[in-house]
């Protein structure tokens, strides 16, 4: 077969690596929009646009250490490499996917500063075509592929709710995809919408150069970790002055930013809507497996699942996905592919998610990485890596300040130890 692999993060990567990995006789071309490989995990100062006229794609800031051990962030056949310490910066995870890059020798395979900018689905002569800019030459070429893996990503489209008095806000608004340092926020009062991950660590690294900030959310779940004094917590902001911010429980504050950590939405500006393939209130849909494209097979978005163990889970993904495109595995009829969706959606709506929360995996991530083995007769995920996974991320809701400390052992397929 001949693959199209759009985008070359952690995703991209893994989709490579078995791509090439000698188990089929395949060709494959990866596309890397920007001129270096590490998707996400690559910083950079600027925000807005970059020299082409292109989004920034990453939204890492410059402290940023991981908020999951190393220990579950490596791929199965290809860990992390032992080091004291569990939670690593954002370079350290840069440089071990050069080396899993260099090791399964995949750079001759991707085209950097190769933007895509359509796919459209099979017609006559049944092959996938991709329309490509060249960034460097300003040149654009259309290429054919039997098959399509999308791994473009999800943390670079930002999510920023509808806020009455936005449009009227004297005061600056950023969301954390356009954060970089803290710096910017030197004297000011910020209130930060959202207490996810990014919210909480956020709110405690600005916190030593604001001279106050407002963590505003709707957690149920208590939060334990002790925040430095100038930090408060409140309830959501439901409107905005020129000059305040209003709550849930009708209080006002005066504040010079409203920092938006409100995450990000599935975007694919460049399927064609022939694809068959929509974002419905960040349900992406209609997929098998939170997978496979229904309409059109040879599509699959790999790495939608979120609060996962991901770049195993990519690996996953990608090789259940290659045992079906080389006819291993037959697909399912489209109705029956259908069905599973929707009984899958009708069960997490029972649970009282939203449908936003579809591809939310947390707890339920064991289940789904041994569905995906079962079904594709693969090997599966160590369940010691769910097992870690679901109880260290919880950890920053204990013990933001601390929980980074933590160093963790594993030491078989089904336990580990905190050291």
């Amino acid at each position: 077969m001949k693959i199209a692999v759009i985008g070359a993060g952690a995703a991209g990567l893994a989709a490579l690596r078995h791509c090439v990995s000698g188990a089929y006789d395949d060709q494959v071309v990866c596309y890397e929009k920007t001129d270096q490989i590490g998707g996400t995990w690559v910083y950079r100062e600027e925000t807005g646009s970059d020299r082409y006229g292109l989004q920034i794609h990453t939204s890492m800031y410059k402290s940023l250490r991981t908020n999951l051990p190393k220990e579950v962030m490596g791929y199965p056949d290809y860990p992390i490499p032992q080091r004291p310490e569990s939670y690593l910066s954002r370079t350290e995870i840069l440089d071990f996917l050069n080396a899993y890059c260099d090791h399964f020798a995949l750079r001759s395979h991707i085209r950097l500063l190769h933007h895509v900018e359509l796919v459209e689905p099979p017609a006559g002569d049944r092959k996938w075509r991709v329309k490509v800019k060249d960034l460097q030459r300003d040149a654009t070429v259309v290429e054919s592929f039997d098959a399509v893996m999308v791994c473009n990503g999800h943390y670079f489209e930002p999510r920023t709710p509808k806020v009455s008095g936005q449009d009227i806000f004297a005061g600056e608004q950023l969301h954390s995809h356009d954060y970089r340092v803290p710096e910017v926020f030197n004297g000011k009062t910020v209130v930060v919408l959202g207490a996810g991950p990014s919210g909480m660590d956020l709110a405690l690294e600005i916190s030593g150069n604001a001279n106050r900030v407002i963590l505003s959310h709707h957690l149920t779940e208590t939060i334990h970790t002790v925040f430095p004094e100038n930090v408060v917590q409140k309830s959501d902001v439901v409107g905005l002055t020129e000059h305040e911010a209003i709550f849930a429980d009708d209080s006002r504050e005066q504040v010079d930013v409203v920092f938006y950590c409100t995450g990000y939405k599935y975007s694919f500006p460049f399927l064609a809507e022939s694809c068959g393939v929509q974002v419905d209130s960040n349900m992406v849909t209609p997929l098998w497996k939170h997978l496979v494209s229904i309409e059109n097979p040879t599509l699959a978005l790999v790495g939608l699942p979120f609060y996962v163990c991901a770049f195993s889970m990519f690996d996953l993904q990608v090789r259940f996905v290659l045992r079906h495109w080389h006819g291993e595995r037959r697909f399912p009829a489209r109705a029956d592919m259908l069905r599973s969706e929707a009984e899958e959606a009708a069960k997490r709506a029972e649970r009282g998610l939203q449908k936003r929360h579809f591809h939310m995996m947390g707890p339920e991530q064991g289940d789904y990485y041994d569905d995906l083995a079962n079904i594709a007769g693969i090997t599966p995920l160590l369940p010691v890596l769910t097992k870690l996974h679901n109880e260290s991320s919880m950890r920053f809701l204990d013990d933001l300040v601390h929980y980074r400390q933590d160093r963790y052992k594993i030491l078989d397929d089904y336990n580990f130890v905190q050291l």
